[in-house]
C-alpha cells in the first residue's frame, strides 16, 4: 500500500485555530442586537416616494426600546424582539409593526405592516444606523415660511381648504395642518432652498408632504403622500388671520330625539353599561366618540384621561364610546387594550360593535344624533341628562395655542355644568 502524505500536527492545529479566528471575527462583526442611537428610517410607496422619519433606539430597565421622533413628539415603542438576526417592533397603537434583518452594515432591512380590519397593507421599510438627518438640505432657504397659511388640497374629485401652521428656524421647518375635525400632529421636515418637505409617522399616519416656496407669502405645487397609494395637491397663501372653523355645531342633534339612551359592553370584561346607570345621575357627562385606529382620538384620550384623573371628584364622569374597524368584540378588544393601557385610562369605553365605516353609525348607536362626522367627536352631557355641547374634532399638542384654547374651553365648559342647579 501506497503510504499516505501525512500533514504534521502543528500544521493542523495553526489552521484550526486560524479558522477559528476567522468566524469568531465575522461572528462579531455582525450585528445581533438593535444597535444604541439614532436612526434614519423610510418607507417605500409603489410610486416611489419615501415617508421618511427618525427614531432612537436605547436600553433602559434592562430592555430595548425606542423613540420615534417627530419634531417636539418622542413616541415611545417598547415592545422590540431581536431573535438572530432579526427585530421585531410593536408600535404601541394602530396594529401596526415592523419586521426587518439587521444587515451586515447594521443597518435595517424589512417591512412595514399595517393592519385596517381584516385587510393588512405590507411596505418595504429601511434604517440607517447612525444619523439624525430627515431630509438632506442641498442650499440656503430662499424665504422664511413661519407663520398661518390658508391650504387647498385637491384630489381628483374633492378639494378642501385648511389651515397650515409652520415654524421655521434656519433650514429646519416645523409645524402642522389644521380642519375642523382635528390636526395632521407633528410634522418636521426642511426648506432646502426653494422646497420643502414635511414628514410623521405615528403607526397610523405615514405622510409626506413636498412643496415649491414661491416666496415668503406663496407655496405652490405641493404633493401630500399618505399611506401606500393617496396622494394629493395642494398649495398655500400666508394670511395671519386665517381661522379653523369651529368644531362646535358639525354634528347636529335630531329635533325632539329626546336624552341619550345606550348600554354597551365595556372593553375591559364585556359587562354591560349604560348611561342609565346609577353611577352617572346627577353628574356632568363627558361622552367620546373614538377609535383605536385615530391618532386624533390618541391625542384626546391622553389628555381625557388625565383631565379624568384630576378632576372625576368634582361630578365629572367620563365614558367612551368605540367604533373600531371590525364588528367584532375580541378583535375590538385588543385593539383598544394597548391604547388604554398606555395612558393609564380609567374611564369606560364601550364597544359599540358597529364599524367605523358603517354609515349608519349614528342611527345604530346614537340616533338621537344626526350623524358623527368626525373622530373624535365630544358630547357634554348636564346634571340632568341633557345634551348640552358637541365638539366634533381635536386639536392636539402639535397646533400650539390652539390645544391650549381648547383646554381653557373645556374646562369652562365642565365648570359651567357643574356649577348648575
Amino acid at each position: 500500500m501506497k503510504k499516505r502524505e501525512m500533514v504534521p500536527h502543528k500544521m493542523v492545529f495553526g489552521f484550526c485555530i486560524f479558522v477559528f479566528a476567522l468566524v469568531a471575527v465575522r461572528w462579531s462583526e455582525k450585528p445581533t442586537q438593535l444597535k444604541n442611537g439614532f436612526w434614519r428610517a423610510t418607507i417605500q410607496r409603489p410610486d416611489g416616494q419615501q415617508i421618511v422619519f427618525n427614531f432612537q433606539s436605547k436600553d433602559s430597565a434592562g430592555k430595548k426600546i425606542m423613540y420615534v421622533i417627530n419634531g417636539q413628539e418622542h413616541l415611545l415603542v417598547d415592545s422590540i424582539q431581536t431573535r438572530a438576526d432579526s427585530v421585531f417592533i410593536e408600535m404601541p397603537f394602530f396594529e401596526s409593526s415592523f419586521k426587518a434583518k439587521i444587515n451586515s452594515a447594521g443597518n435595517l432591512e424589512g417591512i412595514w405592516i399595517k393592519k385596517y380590519g381584516e385587510r393588512i397593507q405590507v411596505l418595504p421599510f429601511e434604517a440607517v444606523y447612525d444619523t439624525k438627518e430627515r431630509f438632506h438640505v442641498s442650499g440656503p432657504p430662499v424665504a422664511n415660511i413661519t407663520g398661518r397659511w390658508v391650504t387647498e388640497f385637491k384630489t381628483k374629485n374633492n378639494s378642501d381648504t385648511i389651515v397650515a401652521e409652520f415654524k421655521q428656524k434656519g433650514s429646519h421647518l416645523s409645524g402642522t395642518f389644521l380642519d375642523p375635525t382635528g390636526d395632521y400632529r407633528y410634522l418636521d421636515g426642511v426648506v432646502s432652498g426653494d422646497s420643502l418637505k414635511l414628514s410623521t409617522f405615528d403607526g397610523a399616519h405615514a405622510f409626506l408632504f413636498t412643496a415649491k416656496i414661491d416666496n415668503d407669502k406663496k407655496i405652490s405645487g405641493g404633493k401630500f403622500y399618505s399611506g401606500a397609494r393617496s396622494i394629493s395637491d395642494w398649495n398655500a397663501v400666508k394670511n395671519a388671520k386665517a381661522e379653523v372653523e369651529d368644531g362646535f355645531g358639525e354634528t347636529k342633534i335630531k329635533a325632539g330625539s329626546g336624552k341619550l339612551n345606550f348600554t354597551f359592553p365595556n372593553s375591559t370584561d364585556g359587562s354591560e353599561v349604560s348611561i342609565n346607570d346609577k353611577k352617572y345621575e346627577g353628574k356632568v357627562v363627558v361622552i367620546q366618540i373614538l377609535g383605536s385606529w385615530c391618532p386624533n382620538c390618541m391625542d384626546e384620550t391622553k389628555f381625557l384621561s388625565d383631565y379624568y384623573d384630576e378632576n372625576h371628584q368634582r361630578g365629572v364622569e367620563i365614558i367612551g364610546l368605540s367604533y373600531e374597524r371590525t364588528t367584532d368584540f375580541i378583535e375590538s378588544q385588543k385593539a383598544l387594550q394597548p391604547f388604554k393601557k398606555r395612558f393609564n385610562v380609567k374611564y369606560p369605553i364601550l364597544i359599540t360593535g358597529v364599524t367605523v365605516s358603517d354609515s349608519l353609525r349614528a342611527e345604530k348607536t346614537l340616533p338621537q344624533l344626526e350623524s358623527i362626522n368626525a373622530f373624535p367627536t365630544t358630547i357634554f352631557v348636564d346634571k340632568k341628562g341633557n345634551i348640552s355641547k358637541i365638539e366634533s374634532g381635536f386639536n392636539g399638542p402639535a397646533t400650539g395655542e390652539h390645544y391650549t384654547e381648547f383646554k381653557k374651553e373645556f374646562n369652562k365648559i365642565i365648570d359651567e355644568l357643574l356649577a348648575e342647579k
